[in-house]
């Protein structure tokens, strides 16, 4: 019989789903051995990406290919990093940190402005029918998107004292923004769950069809 190595890949594939579901019944050095794996491969697979996607075409080409000698100076800020160790030069690993935290704030500002400021602008909805917006569906919707987004926002208004009147509308309009809150954390962690269970069932399938189906079949036909 011919080596194929499809065949080893889904015998190798499948003691290792076994092997991290094992931890289900209890902890056992099988269920740690496949973490470690998992957490080997996961870092190998992490280092050789930031090779060949970040430092290989925009740091080692650009010195080797392009000419760009300026950047070899780029590991000595990586390792000012490493200063923190030391009492008395701790202040040039600050610098550095200094540094790349502005620069990455300021590209993150950059990169959700774009993302943020539509949805502020889309929150600007028509209360009442026109000849372009539809009644009661649209209007309905409308009025709950705003009716929303004002009493969560007013939850996390706290510039106004719980005293005065307008504090007292504002803490019966948090509390029901709060309850929105809890809808949609809801929503969410539902969602994460329904995620789980689709990874859980993708697994199921793969050992029932890809492994216990496959050489069932196999083996039903070596029999006739």
């Amino acid at each position: 019989m011919a080596f194929n190595p499809h065949i080893v890949v889904i015998w190798a594939t499948a003691l290792a789903t076994l092997g991290v579901y094992s931890v289900l019944y209890r902890e056992n050095p099988v269920s740690r051995l496949c973490e470690h794996i998992f957490v080997g491969l996961s870092l190998g697979y992490l280092l050789a990406i930031t090779w060949t996607e970040n430092l290989l075409p925009k740091w080692w080409s650009p010195i080797v290919t392009d000419g760009q000698w300026y950047w070899i100076f780029a590991p000595v800020v990586g390792f000012l990093f490493y200063f923190i160790y030391s009492r008395r030069l701790s202040w040039l690993a600050r610098l550095a940190m200094g540094l790349f935290i502005g620069t990455a704030a300021g590209q993150s500002f950059r990169g959700l402005y774009p993302l943020l400021w539509p949805q502020v602008t889309s929150s600007f909805k028509p209360l009442r029918a026109t000849p372009s917006v539809a009644w009661p569906n649209v209007i309905l919707h409308n009025w709950l998107f705003v009716i929303v987004l004002l009493t969560v926002l007013s939850y996390f208004f706290f510039s106004v004292r719980p005293e005065t009147k307008p504090g007292r509308v504002l803490s019966r309009s948090g509390s029901l923004g709060r309850w929105f809150l809890m809808i949609a954390f809801g929503a969410m962690f539902g969602n994460t769950v329904m995620a789980r269970l689709s990874l859980f069932i993708g697994r199921v399938q793969f050992l029932l069809h890809d492994w216990i189906g496959h050489y069932w079949h196999w083996l039903a036909q070596k029999m006739m």
